[in-house]
């Protein structure tokens, strides 16, 4: 397992991490596709592999997320892992933000959250009165690190200047290979300033591997995904067929080369999902090799042609 460190800290984190937006959710398949038990095994093959990166959130699965992750920590030291959580910001009251945190506390039977993140910036309210909330948590020892979601690099840098006595240490955002946008905005950002970027949906939901198509095209909350589009799906074939190939200098999977491509900077932590064994000691071993310069340069030549919609 590769690690590195959470922002400018020393706490070590493990870069392919859990993300468990499945666990408790319908439209992942949830209690049809695989079980609580099924998530729970995921989670402690995961722990055990040495992933210490647990993503969660307190709209995922209505909280059943965050209650299947508690359920499934116990008996692991709890120093050993690092939890990170979201909530929505609601108002600008501190009694609101205090109401969410406690509350998923108690789902994740924890004292504590090694990082708690806002989901998703709200234009309505105040930023830096959520933050200033957020930096009281950290005092009173609820909270270890600060930390955000979907904010691009000039709201990230307005929410950094807005911090009194802590910084934000992680930005959550959207990234993979199909959507790498923020190698080019963010990710120089994060490197110079020593933020990590916790890199959700490494995979586009499925998209990179390898397993739909335009005569496949999946069901569930990945219908959503526009990178799922008949036309997308046209888009990619040839990225798909080129971390295909490479896969198979390595002997591994296109997904694991997708992630390894993300891994590939000390900023960055992938956080993808899984549902059973196999894919979770799969994501565990996708940084187990390193990809040639060749490689990357054949991926950075593809990249500059392959061209998603995501308005039609």
């Amino acid at each position: 397992m590769k690690y590195t460190t959470i922002g400018d800290t020393s706490t070590k984190i493990s870069q392919i991490g859990l993300g468990t937006w499945q666990f408790g959710s319908s439209g992942w398949g949830y209690g049809t596709d695989f079980t609580k038990e099924d998530a729970i095994a995921v989670v402690h093959r995961a722990l055990d592999l040495g992933i210490n990166l647990i993503d969660t959130a307190e709209v995922y699965g209505r909280g059943n997320s965050e209650k299947i992750v508690g359920e499934a920590i116990k008996g692991y030291e709890r120093e050993q892992i690092i939890i990170s959580t979201k909530f929505m910001p609601l108002t600008i009251r501190p009694s609101s933000s205090i109401r969410a945190l406690r509350k998923s506390l108690k789902r994740l039977q924890t004292s504590y959250i090694d990082i708690y993140l806002i989901h998703w910036p709200n234009p309505i309210l105040p930023l830096g009165r959520t933050l200033h909330h957020l930096e009281s948590m950290v005092d009173e020892g609820l909270i270890r690190f600060i930390g955000v979601s979907n904010f691009s690099t000039k709201r990230f840098q307005t929410a950094q200047q807005k911090m009194q006595f802590h910084r934000i240490q992680v930005n959550q955002i959207n990234y993979s290979i199909a959507r790498n946008k923020a190698e080019k905005n963010f990710l120089p950002y994060a490197i110079k300033e020593k933020v990590t970027l916790m890199a959700y949906s490494p995979l586009a939901q499925g998209f990179l591997t390898g397993k739909y198509s335009p005569n496949n095209i999946p069901k569930g909350t990945r219908r959503t995904n526009t990178l799922f589009r008949k036309k997308n799906l046209e888009r990619g074939k040839t990225l798909l067929d080129l971390i295909k190939i490479i896969g198979k200098k390595y002997d591994v999977t296109p997904a694991q080369v997708a992630l390894n491509w993300l891994i590939k900077d000390i900023a960055v932590t992938a956080i993808p999902g899984a549902k059973s064994l196999d894919q979770i000691e799969a994501n565990a071993n996708a940084g187990k090799f390193e990809l040639l310069e060749e490689d990357l340069h054949q991926i950075r030549r593809v990249l500059e042609q392959f061209k998603p919609r995501f308005l039609f």
